[in-house]
């Protein structure tokens, strides 16, 4: 009932008795009405909205954000997840429209003021919807145009084994078809909708492109041979030009053309034409079966005529005599005109045409004539091999070069077995119109199994009983003779028929034409159907069509694919085009359906129960040998074509995951490898650098040094694991929407950089856990990393980020108790990104201590690359004073040469000289500040101002230094806030340190050696390397003791003064290269 508010709103609301709707709503938006029935009962009933009785439509206003009609309902626990959890009710009414294909349309209802929905359900059945599309498709014009030559060439034995193989093919992939289809909802798209969605965007994408490539082929397949019946068995004289080829090109590209035209005008009407078209095949048929048992009783007349045993083109004389009495006189024929040099009994004539006589055959025998036993075998030959009948006598002659110009019937092309087979497949092709379909099926998972299975059976029988009564009916030299110039140029499939030949040759046209209509409506929807998908980029444009949707720029793309056929202009040469794509569409539905069986995927529930996967196996093996059997070069070009669209769309496609058997055989074998990897560790031949990538993000979440990831990319070239991993602080529950975004911008830059890897990402109270968690289980079973690679921490000095140091060495000890490689990249900033190429250069080793050979493996990976292809290996090693240094040098040249690795090498010599005045210095300033920094807790602020005085103290002259400590040491003292003055307990005997007490201790010893160590290495390998792309460096280990970690980090500092690019290298505790094979 309708009624209007205050407002003047008119709102409408539905009278129900009370107990049939919600109790609960009867509370403040209703109102109780009472009324009283014949019987004189009374009954309360309740108006509400029309919208509180409806659970769907009250799960609109939930999708729609109305999330307050849930308040005080008995589904009020759940009122806060009905944003993305809707009711059940909602949810069967949505999947009972999609499963049923159900299309909203909008009338306009100008009395009632408002729109109304209605729901148009499918009708179709399975003859209606499944079984006469297929019967359609599949029956066409190579039924009428080329089986009979194919049964008379190849003979009744190989004929019946080339249509079983074909059916058989079809069949096998009709089962497996209908596993798929009844796996779920099949819409537009039909066979690309199913293997996309069950072998992956990349498959899908291939196979869709080829199925729609053989669906165009098809539709110039259709328009050829529709102009052949046209131009040889209608209106011969319509032909332009002397060769038949040509006539065909201008006919069909003036066809393709007009029919273009129709689609795109009206593709509604063509559709209710589709029945007036298979009425014709079907009629033809009937007429050709009717022909068949008339022929047992009463055979057609088709006289052919021989030439000793040569069949010749009767189309061009009457009478088949060399001679004829007329009026008691012998006069010559027109035969004899075609043979002589004139029409004289005396004119020299051709010596065959002399020497043998002219006989008449009857070319339509019948069906009780015994005809069958003289086709039982094949009659293979070359190009125009003459068509002769074995069981006449002939007279030979000794030149027969002359011979194609007589008019012989003669051969067009070379035949083979294998040839015929390329030829006859397309007869078989069309089982998945009734798929294509099933959006307008009532039931279309019983359906399409049950139509698809009843058209391929019935065709298949229609084919086998052709070539047994095409065999028993039709002489052998008429059935060898393809454009029936034997018998006056009829169509030798109609010389059977009944009641006239007329009823095959404007059936097989009309028949030809229809196809070809269907063809070119099919593969634009096709195309679009793939564009819309977004799995190609450049056929996006080709998914957009007029208002109502229909493919206009498909459209156009399919007509000019088609002329390429047209242009062919030979049903023989375009049918292995059409049967190589078709049979890669049917392998990988026979794919399809056998690995989802294998797999046993938890989405694999198929109504239709009669598959198996061995049976799937079968079907795809029968079409791969199918394909190689017409033609190899045609097969190799087809997968070609279908592995360059493979590899585009899983380079450049658009990302989808549907689910999909490929993702699935993925992961069985991932979980395969991963548990033969887990029972031993790999071998020292297998090892390779299998990195954890350790990452700094900065405030805005961002990669802080992206060319980390492309230092990555280059030494591992896409092989073995990458992990990239960074570390949020704070807790997961309030930051995981900004881990999520981290993680985003992590895949984004990895993305940018060419690196394959993983991404990870953990929020941890501290950035030292987070790293150490990642460090330890990063990875899964035998899939982990086993090396570490980090940049340095450049701002380790800085007094607000005291804490970036310790968190490195605490990752440095971690590694190492982890038995796992650490690399560290100093200056990563300056490293080359993948679209650098370097010139000519060294990278250079300085190879200290062995620590398993990491040092000599990773400069040959990294010549690998690109990047750092032209530069040249240096191995420097360093000798103390009792090592003979010209042997180490032959036997490091020795060692490289096992390893197989091209290097020069250089031995260092480093003396025991005494240690330098600066050491001295380097090494008190290190222990100054550190104990400074260590004995005093200062603020931020004012450990920069102590830093900062240390280095102005260091760096003034040594003498006055020392005067100055001489004569005012009591006027250095450090001063104190009020603040830090009330905290007695952490500040008790710090009121008034003098900082020259800081200084008047000696360095400790242990210190200066390593110091001395320090600046003497990095005085060589500064000398040597500082021109160097690249400088790789054993990392000394941190200290036992943490105490000494901040000296740690001066060490490393002082090391590396003064050089552009450097990888620290720390072994993870194996040999990882080996001289060994």
């Amino acid at each position: 009932m309708k009624s209007q508010d205050d407002d003047g709103k008119m709102s409408e609301t539905v009278v129900v008795p009370i107990d049939e709707c919600n109790p609960v709503i009867n509370n403040t938006d209703s109102s109780v009405m009472k009324s009283q029935d014949d019987d004189g009962n009374m009954s309360e009933t309740v108006v509400v909205p029309i919208s509180e009785c409806n659970p769907v439509i009250n799960n609109t206003d939930i999708e729609m954000g109305n999330n307050s009609n849930y308040d005080g309902k008995n589904m009020a626990l759940f009122e806060e997840e009905m944003d993305s959890n809707p009711m059940v009710s909602s949810l069967l009414y949505k999947l009972v429209n999609v499963s049923e294909g159900a299309e909203e349309h909008k009338d306009t209802d100008e009395d009632k003021g408002h729109k109304k929905n209605i729901v148009k359900s499918p009708q179709m059945g399975t003859f209606m919807g499944v079984y006469l599309p297929c019967l359609q498709n599949i029956l066409g014009v190579m039924l009428f145009l080329r089986l009979p030559w194919i049964v008379g060439t190849a003979g009744i034995i190989h004929s019946l084994a080339i249509v079983c193989m074909c059916c058989l093919c079809t069949f096998l992939t009709t089962i497996s078809m209908s596993a798929i289809a009844t796996n779920g909802v099949v819409p537009a798209g039909g066979s690309y909708y199913m293997i996309s969605r069950s072998l992956g965007p990349e498959f899908g994408g291939a196979v869709g492109l080829c199925f729609y490539l053989a669906t165009t082929f098809g539709g110039s397949l259709s328009i050829l041979g529709s102009i052949e019946v046209l131009l040889t068995y209608i209106i011969p004289k319509a032909a332009i030009f002397d060769a038949l080829l040509n006539n065909m090109r201008i006919y069909g590209t003036c066809s393709l053309t007009l029919m273009a035209l129709v689609t795109f005008i009206g593709v509604r009407y063509v559709n209710k034409l589709a029945l007036v078209f298979l009425a014709c095949v079907m009629v033809s048929i009937l007429s050709i079966f009717a022909g068949a048992i008339k022929s047992a009783f009463q055979p057609p007349d088709f006289p052919v005529c021989l030439l000793g045993n040569r069949t010749l083109q009767n189309h061009n004389f009457d009478k088949c005599l060399k001679t004829a009495i007329i009026n008691n006189v012998t006069v010559t024929t027109e035969l004899w005109n075609l043979f002589c040099s004139g029409p004289e009994l005396n004119a020299a004539c051709d010596e065959y045409f002399h020497v043998n006589e002219v006989t008449t055959l009857q070319g339509i025998p019948g069906l009780t004539s015994g005809a069958i036993s003289d086709n039982m075998w094949p009659n293979y030959g070359p190009l125009h091999m003459l068509i002769e009948r074995r069981l006449v006598p002939s007279n030979p002659v000794n030149d027969n070069s002359k011979d194609i110009y007589k008019p012989y019937v003669v051969s067009d092309i070379t035949t083979y077995f294998t040839l015929l087979v390329g030829i006859y497949f397309p007869s078989v092709t069309g089982i998945t119109a009734g798929s294509n379909r099933s959006g307008d099926l009532k039931d279309a998972q019983k359906s399409i199994p049950i139509g698809t299975l009843l058209a391929v059976g019935t065709t298949s029988c229609i084919y086998l009983l052709c070539v047994v009564l095409f065999s028993s009916c039709i002489e052998g030299v008429v059935l060898r003779d393809k454009f029936g110039d034997s018998v006056k140029k009829n169509l030798v499939i109609a010389t059977l028929s009944w009641p006239s030949p007329w009823v095959i040759v404007i059936g097989s046209f009309f028949a030809s034409c229809g196809a070809a209509l269907q063809n070119l409506i099919g593969a634009p929807r096709l195309l679009q159907a793939i564009a819309r998908d977004g799995i190609i980029p450049f056929l996006q444009v080709f998914g957009h069509g007029k208002a109502n949707g229909e493919p206009t720029w498909a459209l156009l793309l399919t007509a000019g694919i088609c002329e390429i056929g047209i242009l062919i202009a030979s049903v023989d040469a375009v049918a292995p085009i059409l049967a190589m794509f078709t049979l890669i569409c049917y392998l990988f539905v026979n794919l399809a359906c056998a690995l989802q069986t294998l797999l046993r995927t938890p989405n694999w529930r198929p109504r239709f129960k009669y598959y198996h996967w061995a049976l799937s196996f079968l079907g795809m093996s029968l079409c791969l040998a199918i394909m190689f059997m017409s033609s190899w070069s045609y097969a190799i070009i087809a997968m070609v074509v279908a592995g360059f669209i493979y590899k585009y769309i899983e380079y450049r496609g658009a990302e989808k995951e549907w689910g999909d058997g490929i993702r699935s055989l993925s992961l069985n074998a991932a979980h395969y490898a991963l548990i033969c990897l887990e029972e031993s560790p790999p071998h020292i031949k297998n090892w390779r650098p299998q990195m954890l990538v350790l990452l700094n993000l900065d405030s805005e979440l961002s990669v802080k040094h992206p060319r980390l990831l492309s230092f990555t990319s280059q030494l591992k070239a896409g092989k073995g694991l990458t992990i990239v991993g960074s570390v949020l602080k704070g807790s997961y529950l309030k930051k995981e929407t900004e881990a999520k975004k981290a993680e985003q911008n992590v895949k984004t830059c990895i993305k940018a950089e060419h690196t394959k890897g993983f991404c990870h990402v953990v929020v941890s109270s501290n950035l030292r856990d987070g790293f150490s968690l990642l460090i330890q289980s990063a990875g899964l079973g035998g899939m982990k990393h086993n090396s570490v690679l980090m940049a340095w921490p450049a701002t380790w000095k800085q007094p607000n980020h005291s804490q970036s140091w310790k968190n490195f060495i605490e990752t440095v000890r971690e590694t190492t108790v982890a038995h796992q490689a650490l690399l560290v990249a100093k200056n990563v900033d300056n490293f080359p990104t993948n679209q650098d190429r370097l010139g000519e250069g060294t990278i250079d080793v300085w190879w200290v201590v062995h620590d398993g050979g990491m040092l000599m493996l990773l400069p040959f990976l990294l010549r690998q690359h690109k990047v750092w292809r032209k530069c040249k290996m240096r191995v420097f090693t360093v000798a103390q004073m009792e090592d003979n240094s010209e042997q180490m040098k032959k036997d490091l040249q020795m060692f490289l040469y096992h390893l197989r690795l091209e290097a020069e090498v250089e031995v260092m010599e480093m003396h025991d000289n005494d240690i330098s005045a600066f050491t001295y210095e380097k090494t008190l300033e290190m222990e100054q500040r550190s104990q400074m920094l260590k004995k005093m807790q200062l603020s931020r602020a004012e450990r920069g101002r102590e830093a900062q005085w240390i280095h102005d103290r260091n760096i003034a002259p040594q003498s006055s230094r020392h005067d100055k400590a001489k004569t005012t040491p009591e006027l250095v003292h450090m001063t104190w806030t009020k603040d830090k003055s009330e905290r007695p307990r952490h500040r008790e005997s710090n009121a008034s340190v003098p900082v020259s007490e800081l200084f008047n201790h000696k360095p400790n010893q242990k210190n200066v050696r390593r110091m001395h160590t320090a600046v003497k290495l990095n005085q060589v390998v500064v000398n040597k390397s500082q021109g160097a792309h690249l400088v790789l460096l054993n990392m000394p280990g941190p200290p036992k003791d943490k105490e000494g970690d901040a000296n740690y980090m001066e060490f490393l500092e002082v090391l590396l003064e003064g050089l552009n690019r450097v990888l620290l290298v720390r072994g993870g505790g194996r040999e990882v290269i080996t001289i060994y094979s």
